[in-house]
This record gives structure tokens, C-alpha cells and sequence, in this order.
């Protein structure tokens, strides 16, 4: 079967031919027919793999210690062999995944169930049986391929815990964001999104959302102040990704006293604790 994999040392993405899984206890294999690309998290590791060994090394500084408690342990040599090693194997890309049950070794679901699941960009995926759910028959294989994603939004969203007319940021209008924005609206809420990117913020507006295109206005407080009716944000979820802090502290400027923030992306976060301790602000990280 052919699958799409990435090489870390270099970023090179490649259609390879390889064995088809075999089935194992508690889960099934499942022959795609559709297979959705999120770009915020696979251009991540597109730009991990292109790195160089110091610059992977920078992005990863909780890795580091690891390395250097290896050095000591194992000396230079065996610590750089393990390393290379590590970076060579292949990385498999994608994780939603639609298609129909081959073969099942679980009474959850049987041959020709129609699912979504947490697969790879692959021919045929062996998943977990608790990351698989049958697709109603109304709801088309494009739509179902969404699932994954849209999970992820709602998990972040569930910690935000946001109320009918809550006025909340969603910071970054990727695919994660977008479809934040939707669930939000449909949930009673006042959405103003945030990106650089102008033809992201007409989509959110299209979706119900305020929006503010962060390439042509950059007095950020003022505007969420507005927004807010001068109360500010009750809460922002941080859909963004990239290495910088100001994403962090503009959150925490632009929230209310007691205001929430929900990490959802990845940026950096050298928190500044006069920010958060002025206002007690709640600050969480979500898991996928």
C-alpha cells in the first residue's frame, strides 16, 4: 500500500510503498477513502525536519536534557548515534483519516462500518478501536473528515467553559480556529477572531465572527476594549502557532480580571507574571 511519510533530517515529504498492518486486538483496519491535511500541524514538522541539529535542538529545550543526561551517561559518540538514529526513522503524517472497516478484532464495529478516525495519510490505517466512530449516514465522507480537528476545537472550548453572550478572542484563524469560531457562535457567544491573514478573517466573518486583520490594525487593546464594551475579553482561545511570546501577553492584556486563557496551538511562553497576577487570570493548556 502507499503512505505519506517525512524524513526529519532534512523535511523531504514522500509517497512510499510499505506493508500493509495487520490487524491486532482492540482495533481495526480501515481502507481510506478520505484523508484531510491539517497545514498548521504538518507544516510544523515540515520546518522541524528542515531544521538544522542546533536549530531542532532550539525548538525542543526540554529534549536538550535528555541528550545531555545521555551524554554523560553514554558519552558523545553513542548519544550522537541514537540521535541520528532517532531523526532517520520515517515520520508517518496525517491523523484524520476516513474510510471503510476491512477487518476488526473488536465487537465495536464490523466489516464495511463507514468510520472516522485518527489514521494516517495511508491506503489502509490499524487504529485503537476508542479513536474510531461510525459516520451517520447522512453525514458525507468530506464533512466526517473534519471530525478530528473539530474535536480538538471543542476540547479547547470545553475548558474555556464559555457562557450564552461570554465575549471571546479566538487568536490565530488556521482550521482549528475557524471551526473554534463556528462552535462558539453556535454556542450563544460574542467571537472576535484574530490573524494576519485577510482572507482567513473574512471567513470568520462570514462564520458570525468580529474580526480584527492584525496586517492592517495593530492597536489590539483598544479594539478588544470595544469589543468588550470596555469590560474586556471574558476569555481567549490561542488557536496560533508560532515561536513568539506576544501572542501570550496580548492574551492576558486583553482579557477581563479573572478572564481564561486556552492553549490550543503552539507559541512561546515566557509568561510575564505581573500580567496574570494583576488579574488573576486562569491560564491552561489543552490536550488534543
Amino acid at each position: 500500500m502507499k503512505q505519506i511519510l517525512q524524513d526529519l533530517k532534512n523535511g523531504n515529504t514522500y509517497l512510499e510503498e510499505v506493508p500493509c498492518p495487520a490487524v491486532i486486538d482492540e482495533h481495526v483496519i480501515i481502507q481510506t477513502t478520505k484523508s484531510l491535511i491539517s497545514l498548521g500541524t504538518e507544516r510544523m514538522l515540515v520546518e522541524f525536519g528542515k531544521a538544522n541539529l542546533v536549530q531542532k535542538a532550539l525548538s525542543q529545550p526540554d529534549k536538550v536534557k535528555d541528550v545531555i543526561d545521555k551524554v554523560r551517561n553514554d558519552g558523545v559518540i553513542s548519544t550522537y548515534e541514537a540521535v541520528t538514529s532517532k531523526l532517520s526513522q520515517p515520520l508517518p503524517l496525517g491523523y484524520c483519516n476516513v474510510g471503510i472497516v476491512q477487518d476488526s478484532k473488536t465487537d465495536m464495529f464490523k466489516k464495511g462500518d463507514r468510520v472516522v478516525s485518527n489514521g494516517y495519510h495511508a491506503e489502509f490505517v490499524r487504529v485503537p478501536k476508542n479513536l474510531v466512530v461510525r459516520i451517520p449516514e447522512d453525514v458525507s465522507d468530506e464533512s466526517a473528515s473534519f471530525v478530528v480537528p473539530s474535536a480538538i476545537a471543542m476540547q479547547g472550548i470545553r475548558l474555556i467553559n464559555p457562557k450564552i453572550g461570554d465575549c471571546v478572542v479566538v487568536y490565530g484563524l488556521g482550521l482549528i480556529g475557524l471551526l473554534s469560531v463556528q462552535i462558539l457562535v453556535a454556542n450563544g457567544c460574542r467571537v472576535l477572531g484574530l490573524d494576519f491573514d485577510t482572507n482567513r478573517c473574512k471567513l470568520a466573518k462570514n462564520f458570525g465572527a468580529d474580526v480584527l486583520d492584525l496586517s492592517k490594525e495593530s492597536n489590539l487593546e483598544s479594539f478588544t476594549n470595544a469589543f468588550s464594551r470596555g469590560r474586556g475579553v471574558d476569555s481567549v482561545l490561542i488557536t496560533a502557532s508560532s515561536p513568539s511570546n506576544e501572542i501570550i501577553d496580548n492574551s492576558a492584556l486583553i482579557c477581563r480580571k479573572k478572564g481564561k486563557i486556552v492553549l490550543v496551538g503552539v507559541i512561546g511562553l515566557e509568561l510575564k507574571r505581573s500580567l496574570f497576577y494583576e488579574k488573576e487570570l486562569t491560564f491552561q493548556v489543552s490536550c488534543s
